[in-house]
Parts: structure tokens; C-alpha cells; sequence
């Protein structure tokens, strides 16, 4: 386990924000996750849990704990050669697109589609992370945890998380409860269907001559799309997508869509529609443009940048002189998918 004092989170946010907190603690096994919930069960600062840091805006200094996992390892607890049914059980301090090569390498279908994806295991569990008509709750089986209040391990089925666009009870009421260790997801191994419908992943599989791709071809086509239109935090500080899409009552979506016959949406439900707050973004004109240090990406409007020697302020006054303008002109109020600390 470690345990350091006034420790650098530079490195642990991919907006490559400075700030520093007042302990770490990181976990390399569940019997250390029972030790940390030792520890924070009895401290009186502030718990920040954190994966890869792909989700995490720093405004400053965190005055309390900050908890990451670095829990590895991948075991086939089960497979099912009748239905072709795998269940992957992973640890949850390993890379999320890692993962989704582990399983595209052995001819495993359901993580395709979230390829590229940043962070941890944990935090797919947390955000329920998804992309191109997938989300990782259409995968999760369980997860494992360890219960800070009582260092009891618990192992949570899926249908108890609760999951929905961008949510579950991890970031809700089970905030800073648990410590995960470790989630088991279900894949296929054989008799599939790839799922090529949703934005353009159609229209680039025909421009490379592919009809029927492989998981192999379908991850390189998914993986070339996102390096199209999101930058490397490497060379530009980001967070991927920083707003989620909006689901907007049927109704309001109707009106907006004689205003506008080009909008792009998604069906949610008969009374729901998604509207892709990229494209409000980017009708508002945005793309970018900056603010100070802040920017937004000049091919996908949902990415605010780090266009070097930006604070968390200056990013989130951009955020906020953002949302403020599709609220005037939509009526349609969009929220951070980030988590801003």
C-alpha cells in the first residue's frame, strides 16, 4: 500500500492541472482496500476516490484524502462453450482500453465498441462509461467492493447499481462508500451481432471496403474515429467529453426539430430524445474559440481543452459561458460529465 503527504496530482488528471492533496493512498489488493477503509473510516479530511483521472477537473489544492486503485490482474471465472457466455473478472486499477483489447484479441464481443475509452476499471463501474450505442452496465455482471464504513467485502450484481446515462449509485448515494477491487463483465465468444449502426461507423467501414468487419477491424475503425475528433491529453490537456448528452422531453425536442430540421438526435423512449450536446455546442459557435487559456476543440465541441497553463477556474468559467449560451438559444440545459473538484 502507499501512503504519501502533500503528493502531487499532476500526474493522476489528464487536464494536466497541478494540485496536491494531503494524503494518497493507494491499494495493490483487496486485503490493502480493507486497510485504506481502515484508515479513512476513522479521518476526519475530505475523501476524494479517483481512477485514471480522465473524469477529474482540479479547481485547486484537495484539502483531505485522495484514494486511487492499483489493483491489476484478469481471471476467466466462467465460460459457457453452449452459449459462448464469458465472464472476465478484472481488477479495477487496470486500463479500461487494455481491457478491451484482452478481449478482442481472444474473439471476445461487448467491449469493442468502447474502445479508447480513458480510465481505470473502477471508474467504468462508477461512470458507467459508454460510447457508439454501447455502455459498460450492458457488460457488468458484478462488482466487487470493499465497504469503507466497515471493511466488509461485498460483491454488488448489477441489477443493484442501478445504471443509467452516465450514472449509478456509485456516483450518488453510494459516494465515497465503497473502495472497488474488482468487476466481472459478460462477453460472448461466439454466435454475435456487431453493433455497426450508431454514428459513423458505418460510413467509414464502407470507405475502407469492409461489409462484414471483424472485432479486430471493428476496435481499429472505432479507435481511428476518436483519434479524429478528440486530441491527445499528452500534447493538450483534456478530459474527453466534457458534457453529457441531454435527454430532452418529446415535446420540446418536436419544436426544436421544425426550428431546426438538420439536428441530429437519438431515440431514448417514446416520451425521451437525446440531443448531442456536441451539436448545440458548435451551433452556438464554439468551436474553437477560447477563453484565456480554456479552449474548445476545433473538430469535436464537446472537448474543453487545456491549451497550456490553464487553472481549473479558467475551464470551468468556459464550461459555464457554455452551457449559458445553449440554455438562451435551446432552452436546453447541459451538465458536466466531469467531475469537478
Amino acid at each position: 500500500m502507499r501512503d504519501l503527504r502533500d503528493y502531487s496530482l499532476l500526474e493522476h488528471n489528464t487536464f494536466g492541472i497541478e494540485g496536491r492533496c494531503i494524503r494518497f493512498l493507494e491499494y495493490a489488493s483487496a486485503e490493502e482496500a480493507r486497510q485504506v477503509a481502515h484508515i479513512l473510516s476513522s479521518a476526519s479530511e475530505p475523501i476524494l476516490i479517483i481512477g485514471g483521472g480522465s473524469n477529474l477537473l482540479l479547481t485547486s489544492d484537495f484539502k483531505g484524502i485522495v484514494v486511487h486503485s492499483a489493483i491489476k490482474g484478469y481471471e476467466v471465472c466462467q465460460r459457457n462453450d453452449a452459449t459462448g457466455e464469458v465472464l472476465l473478472r478484472v481488477g479495477s486499477g487496470e486500463t479500461w482500453d487494455d481491457v478491451v483489447d484482452y478481449c478482442v484479441s481472444r474473439g471476445w464481443q461487448g467491449a469493442e465498441n468502447l474502445s479508447l475509452i480513458p480510465g481505470d476499471v473502477g471508474a467504468s463501474a462508477v461512470q458507467n462509461i459508454g460510447a457508439y450505442g454501447a455502455e459498460a452496465a450492458d457488460l457488468i455482471c458484478e462488482v466487487e467492493a470493499v465497504e469503507i464504513a466497515t471493511g466488509q467485502i461485498c460483491v454488488i450484481p448489477v441489477d443493484e447499481c442501478e445504471y443509467g446515462y452516465r450514472q449509478s449509485r456509485f456516483k450518488k448515494e453510494w459516494k465515497n462508500k465503497y473502495l472497488i477491487t474488482y468487476v466481472t463483465y459478460r462477453l460472448k465468444s461466439f454466435n454475435y451481432t456487431l453493433n455497426v449502426a450508431y454514428g459513423n461507423i458505418r460510413t467509414e467501414l464502407d470507405r475502407r471496403g469492409i461489409g462484414e468487419p471483424t472485432l479486430r477491424e471493428l476496435r481499429e475503425v472505432i479507435i481511428a474515429i476518436r483519434q479524429e475528433k478528440l486530441p491527445d491529453p499528452k500534447v493538450q490537456g483534456n478530459a474527453g467529453s466534457f458534457f453529457m448528452n441531454p435527454v430532452v422531453e418529446r415535446s420540446q425536442y418536436e419544436i426544436l426539430q421544425k426550428q431546426y430540421p438538420q439536428m441530429p438526435h437519438y431515440f431514448v423512449d417514446e416520451q425521451h430524445e437525446k440531443i448531442p450536446a456536441g451539436w448545440l455546442i458548435d451551433q452556438c459557435g464554439w468551436k474553437g474559440r477560447s477563453l484565456g487559456h480554456a479552449g474548445v476543440h476545433d473538430r469535436q465541441a464537446l472537448v474543453l481543452m487545456n491549451r497550456g497553463g490553464a487553472t481549473g477556474e479558467e475551464i470551468v468559467r468556459l464550461s459555464d459561458t457554455i452551457r449559458q449560451d445553449v440554455y438562451e438559444r435551446f432552452g436546453i440545459r447541459i451538465y458536466p460529465e466531469v467531475n469537478i473538484v
